[in-house]
């Protein structure tokens, strides 16, 4: 079976999405004949081998409201004839790109939908048109979660081809091994007789990281952000404001491959996201194969609370509020054996409902369902 996945970018660009395709796609490749094509951030059109996956990475002319214009992105879709094209979406340009490509329907149409486009009125007012048009060419739409299916009023009108295949993880990356216990005694050595306190993701306004810092006002512990992003000084200054700059550390970047020393050097997980662009979260994932509790927000029609869950893997509280937030890390890091229970529940329900073998073989059997 040929396979395409048509993505924004590719390993070793870091985001959500792009984690997730990289593992999507290192797991796909030994079972069908795979094929990406993603913008590339710079003026050049490259083909990269990524770990045995062909990786067309598409010049790069202009970036306009967070979308790259790619005008040979066309043309490298048409390259080959697929059985399947999977999409990954928001993805204005990728989907424009599909449109202007050669061979449109002789091939099966699979549309990730891994969010809707919440912000960007203006830019979504011109693209709804198309965006409606991939959605009814689609055969079979997937989502991350139950409750963003549900909360889609995009998706309203494609229910009944719309299946629910949550992201896994490779939990192998997040195991306990001596040299990643070496790395976190090192960061823990940095904060003596401190709890710790984790956030990771990027510095941005619906990650809602200024609620965990005002929230700090009252936690005796320190937190660790991990992530770069336009909202850092505000941060910094917020930190500064509510008096807790010397308990809130803004680490900066660290690759994905390199988290697992963090997550095991620290005693909670915060997820203090404030609005519907988070969809689903997959840090989350790994704060609980790490054995981490997770104190998250119960965003209204969103993926985070699903993954999650309030009273199993840690708490959930209303979003954009930092008081409830302390008292569900107070409860979290005053009482161990809680702490201690929520980290066994994440690790379960990530080993039963979250592992990258599960989410393949989900995959690979709608990838059947619609070519045959």
């Amino acid at each position: 079976m040929r396979v395409l996945q048509l993505g924004k970018y590719y390993y070793p660009y870091m985001g959500g999405i792009e984690n997730h395709l990289y593992l999507l796609c290192n797991e796909l490749k030994a079972q069908v004949d795979l094929d990406v094509v993603v913008c590339n951030s710079e003026a050049q059109t490259r083909v990269d081998d990524v770990d045995g996956v062909r990786v067309t990475r598409c010049f790069q002319a202009a970036h306009v409201a967070s979308t790259s214009i790619c005008p040979t992105m066309p043309l490298e879709i048409t390259k080959r004839r697929y059985d399947v094209i999977q999409l990954h979406f928001p993805h204005p340009m990728g989907v424009m790109s599909y449109f202007a490509s050669l061979h449109m329907h002789r091939h099966a149409v699979v549309i990730t939908y891994h969010s809707d486009i919440v912000k960007q009125e203006r830019l979504l007012r011109l693209y709804r048109p198309f965006m409606n048009r991939i959605l009814r060419r689609a055969d079979a739409i997937v989502c991350t979660s139950p409750n963003y299916l549900e909360g889609s009023e995009t998706l309203v009108p494609f229910r009944e081809k719309c299946h629910v295949i949550p992201y896994g993880i490779d939990r192998s990356q997040f195991e306990r091994t001596p040299e990643i216990d070496r790395e976190a005694a090192a960061i823990r050595a940095k904060y003596p007789g401190r709890k710790l306190l984790l956030g990771v993701g990027r510095l941005i306004y619906y990650k809602g990281f200024d609620y965990a810092i005002r929230a700090m006002r009252e936690v005796d512990a320190e937190l660790l952000l991990v992530g770069s992003g336009p909202l850092r000084a505000a941060l910094e200054q917020t930190a500064r404001e509510c008096g807790v700059a010397e308990k809130v550390h803004f680490v900066g970047e660290v690759h994905n491959q390199a988290l697992a020393p963090y997550y095991f050097a620290c005693d909670a997980y915060v997820l203090p996201s404030i609005a519907k662009s988070e969809a689903f979260a997959i840090v989350q994932l790994e704060a609980m194969a790490c054995g981490l509790p997770v104190v998250n927000t119960a965003i209204a029609k969103s993926g985070v609370p699903f993954v999650s869950r309030d009273g199993e893997s840690g708490l959930t509280v209303p979003h954009s509020d930092a008081p409830a937030f302390a008292r569900a890390l107070n409860t979290i890091l005053k009482d161990g054996e809680l702490a201690r229970r929520f980290g066994d529940g994440g690790r379960a329900r990530v080993k039963r409902d979250f592992s990258k073998e599960v989410m393949t073989e989900r995959t690979m059997a709608l990838y059947r369902s619609i070519t045959h």
